[in-house]
């Protein structure tokens, strides 16, 4: 019996525990847009946010050069949702592609500010 109390307890204390560690909700739930600069002028993207986390980010619009800019296209909004954050690398050979699509995120999130 003295077990039984001690598991049930030590599970309760590790549920609060945890359960006060789980991380504030950041953004206010929403699809916003935003845009940066990329190497061939504006990229436009729209982020949205749920239950106070980023589940999508879409570039809208790019002018950037088709070939090179395809892989950040494709992978820097993939990375900005699972890292919930846009402190992501940039792909090689599409900097400036990638750091509009960050700066496009950026702008859009700060609309989302809690």
């Amino acid at each position: 019996m003295k077990r039984l109390v001690v598991a049930v307890s030590s599970a309760l204390v590790l549920m609060l525990i945890t359960s006060a560690c789980a991380p504030a909700a950041k953004w206010k739930d929403g699809t916003y847009s935003g845009s940066g600069k990329g190497m061939g002028g504006p990229i436009a993207v729209t982020v949205k946010v749920e239950k106070g986390r980023i589940t999508a980010v879409d570039v809208t619009q790019h002018q950037e050069t088709p070939g090179i800019s395809d892989s950040a296209i494709a992978k820097i909004p993939q990375l900005i949702v699972e890292k919930q954050s846009t402190d992501v690398e940039a792909v090689s050979g599409a900097t400036y592609t990638s750091n509009g699509i960050k700066e496009a995120v950026q702008n859009a999130l700060s609309q989302a500010k809690k």
